[in-house]
């Protein structure tokens, strides 16, 4: 397979669902984030910073209670107890060598409920894990050494000199769906190969990933049907909370610098346009 599509806007409102009339919170997606740390407290903030302001019923954060704190400083309706979920994002802001063995073993338990999981910088470590479908989300660097560790030999700059090839070789390899991060990011599954549009490169700061690992959350959450009838919905959501990141950088930023949280704070703008088609 080499036919890498490009997304397009009207391929981004296929993968975005609208609430209905009978909607409630529970039924409009439920996400569940583990993410932030004692070193990297901000990061569990910005994942439900995001999936909030992408549109999700509700958002459960399980984390450190100084992290519980800051969520519930920034976003006092997210619950910070655990039940019912659609989806995860696990790993935004994890050190795996600084995880303890409970939130190893929490992170075990949620893995093996086979629900959709967004598995992002840490939680890369747990990939192994998988029960149920996955979308993996690392840069150049974070490929090398997922790939690695499973007995490859590839260099970061290998990867970033050859994305498509690299995207699509892990895709076949680790049998997930992958985001591969960039200016110009790529998405591989199975059967599907997507190439984004370039993003403005004042992106590249520290949080954004963070912030688009929540914009994936919410979009995998409110797409779980489509996700069980066809595990390839995962990489149209992929690219979907790309373009609508780059999107919200670009609103954000009007040419000059941006901070993770600004671009948050941009999404539902983002949405808006694009669901009445005004971008």
């Amino acid at each position: 397979m080499e036919h890498w599509q490009i997304w397009t806007d009207d391929d981004a409102r296929l993968h975005f669902a609208t609430p209905k009339t009978t909607d409630d919170k529970y039924s409009r997606g439920v996400v569940g984030v583990i993410a932030g740390s004692r070193e990297y407290p901000g990061a569990g903030v910005l994942v439900c910073e995001a999936a909030i302001r992408t549109g999700v019923g509700m958002v459960r954060y399980l984390g450190p209670r100084r992290v519980q704190d800051l969520v519930l400083t920034h976003r006092p309706e997210v619950v910070v107890k655990d039940g019912k979920v659609q989806a995860w994002v696990i790993g935004s802001g994890l050190d795996v060598h600084q995880v303890g063995w409970r939130r190893e073993q929490r992170i075990r338990q949620k893995l093996e409920e086979g629900l959709p999981v967004v598995l992002d910088a840490g939680g890369l470590s747990f990939l192994s894990m998988k029960k149920g479908p996955v979308l993996i989300t690392p840069h150049y660097r974070e490929l090398a050494a997922l790939l690695n560790s499973g007995g490859a030999k590839v260099s970061g700059t290998e990867i970033k000199n050859d994305p498509k090839k690299w995207a699509r070789f892990a895709a076949d390899t680790l049998q997930v769906t992958v985001l591969l991060k960039g200016n110009i990011s790529y998405v591989a599954s199975k059967d599907r190969e997507i190439e984004l549009p370039a993003a403005s490169p004042w992106l590249a700061s520290a949080g954004t990933g963070d912030v688009l690992a929540g914009i994936l959350g919410a979009l995998v959450a409110t797409h779980v049907n489509e996700i069980a009838e066809n595990t390839e919905f995962l990489a149209g959501i992929a690219a979907t909370a790309c373009l609508i990141h780059a999107r919200a950088a670009e609103h954000s930023s009007i040419g000059g610098p941006i901070s993770a949280l600004g671009v948050a704070h941009s999404i539902p703008k983002v949405v808006s346009d694009l669901l009445h088609k005004r971008m």
